[in-house]
């Protein structure tokens, strides 16, 4: 059975004092190898760890199932476990990604090699297929769907639309449909999982979908590796053995722009993130000055990233080194206020040796750039009992400059536990432009969420109608406080906090 402890540890950095704390970490023990695929903050300020492991309880059972499975662990904004679950078929099934949806729950999405059995209520496609799964925010499931072909098909992206429905992205092998080796599909959902339509794209060779982020129009932000020549869907010729290969698809699933970048060499694209005038692109790159690249390498593989305005013109392109092979595994955008500007690029990712090895190799970093890609610090972050393989799977920024890493720590490849550490960072926390009181959604249906801008131990918030009257009254230790506005008739309201600081805060809501 998987335990999880917490632990306090110490933080590496390099050139500069600075202040940073670790507020939490949490080490999800096992004793198989488990794969952390990423971490979903909620609106309420907690976080969905998701990935794949093999039950203990399996291990010594049967036949039924002894593969990997789904596997959810929710932590509350102190890091503690709210509730673990797994979802099993009887083959190994592997959780790709997950969106917190707007009305609380999450949407998974993963591939699975099983047929109809144990959680799964639909039978195989042929090949692997991809497994997508809603439940509520307690983990309960409320529907399932299979989706797939005759073909292999792995899911690797889900976003929820402003409909509220879901553009699910994919990689499918050898199709019928398709233009090569592999290619790429994605599937729109409708709120209740019904498939509304779908999309193959692909050139005349590999495509792999790393990425997808939603954009301001409703849109998607497709990040491919593409190892393809021009022909089937593809209008970009490849510059090296792999590119950077971005498509932009409208609200409605068509494709409006596509764009091209590499060097002669290969060229991986990991992360994409939204700024305020367009995107980030970033990865991994083993090419020199060549192709549509303007920066060279330094040592091994190093990060590269290029900055896009929205019509996917090229802002400017930078590169990174950390030495060895620099992985990067994720990208947060620090916004004005307002959203109308980018203050900074936080990145987050690992070191591995290629050839002599490095003190901080396999440990996880943050790097931090300004708007123009220009590098202001990087920090390594270790655990008191340092384990020997460390690997990012993932980095968020939380609202309030606090940051939550995710990966996997191991003595030897082969037993990897999952390792949550949720960091506050003074320089980070300089750059929040914070709020007293903040109300989201406003007006509101159902649920609003109130956000105390401010550090305090406990706060009171209270709902009053507009003569006075207190409607409800809900004590809190947390940043972000979830309210039910259901009972309420449709008009003004206000919600006022006051904490255990003597300071006080309030915010007039709208009830639809």
């Amino acid at each position: 059975m998987k335990k999880i402890y917490m632990s306090a540890f110490f933080l590496c950095t390099t050139a500069v004092l600075y202040s940073q704390n670790v507020l939490w970490q949490k080490d999800i023990k096992s004793t198989t190898q488990d794969f952390l695929s990423q971490v979903t903050t909620t609106i309420d300020g907690q976080y969905l760890i998701s990935g794949s492991s093999i039950q203990a309880s399996k291990q010594a059972e049967s036949k039924q199932n002894n593969g990997y499975d789904f596997h959810l662990v929710k932590l509350n904004q102190q890091g503690e476990e709210v509730w673990e679950k797994y979802f099993s078929g009887q083959n190994h099934d592997f959780l790709s990604a997950a969106v917190n949806t707007q009305e609380g729950g999450f949407l998974l999405a993963g591939t699975s090699y099983s047929g109809k059995t144990v959680d799964k209520k639909e039978e195989s496609k042929g090949g692997s297929d991809l497994w997508l799964i809603k439940i509520n925010e307690f983990g309960e499931e409320q529907w399932q769907k299979t989706l797939g072909t005759a073909s292999d098909e792995e899911a690797r992206a889900v976003i929820q639309t402003t409909d509220l429905g879901y553009f699910v992205a994919g990689n499918v092998q050898n199709s019928a449909q398709g233009f090569g080796s592999k290619d790429i599909w994605i599937i729109r959902l409708d709120k209740t999982g019904k498939q509304t339509s779908e999309l193959i794209l692909g050139g005349k060779g590999l495509d792999e979908v790393e990425k997808m982020i939603p954009t301001k129009d409703g849109g998607v932000l497709l990040g491919i590796y593409s190892r393809s020549t021009i022909g089937g869907s593809k209008k970009t010729e490849n510059y090296g053995e792999g590119d950077y290969w971005i498509i932009k698809l409208s609200k409605d699933g068509k494709v409006e722009w596509e764009k091209n970048y590499g060097g002669k060499a290969d060229d991986h694209i990991r992360t994409l993130a939204l700024t305020s005038i367009g995107y980030v692109i970033g990865g991994e790159s083993r090419s020199e000055r060549s192709g549509n690249k303007t920066t060279g390498i330094e040592e091994g593989t190093d990060l590269w990233l290029i900055s896009l305005n929205e019509r996917g013109e090229e802002l400017w392109q930078k590169s990174y080194n950390f030495k060895n092979r620099d992985v990067l595994m994720g990208a947060s955008v620090i916004h004005t206020s307002d959203d109308n500007g980018t203050k900074g690029i936080l990145l987050g990712g690992y070191t591995q040796a290629e050839g002599r090895i490095e003190n901080d190799d396999e440990t996880f970093w943050m790097l931090y750039l300004d708007q123009e890609g220009k590098e202001q610090w990087r920090k390594h972050v270790k655990g008191e009992s340092r384990k020997k393989e460390e690997r990012l799977s993932d980095i968020k920024l939380n609202r309030d400059g606090s940051i939550i890493l995710a990966g996997t720590s191991a003595e030897e490849l082969g037993k990897e536990n999952w390792k949550i550490v949720k960091l506050g960072d003074g320089q980070i926390d300089q750059l929040i432009e914070k709020q007293d009181i903040r109300v989201y959604p406003n007006p509101v249906s159902d649920y609003t969420y109130v956000e105390i801008g401010y550090e305090f131990k406990e706060a009171d918030i209270l709902l009053y109608d507009m003569s006075g009257k207190t409607l409800q009254q809900t004590k809190t230790k947390n940043k972000v406080t979830k309210i039910n506005t259901q009972p309420l008739i449709q008009g003004a309201y206000l919600i006022t906090i006051k904490t255990d600081t003597n300071k006080n805060a309030s915010a007039k809501i709208i009830k639809k």
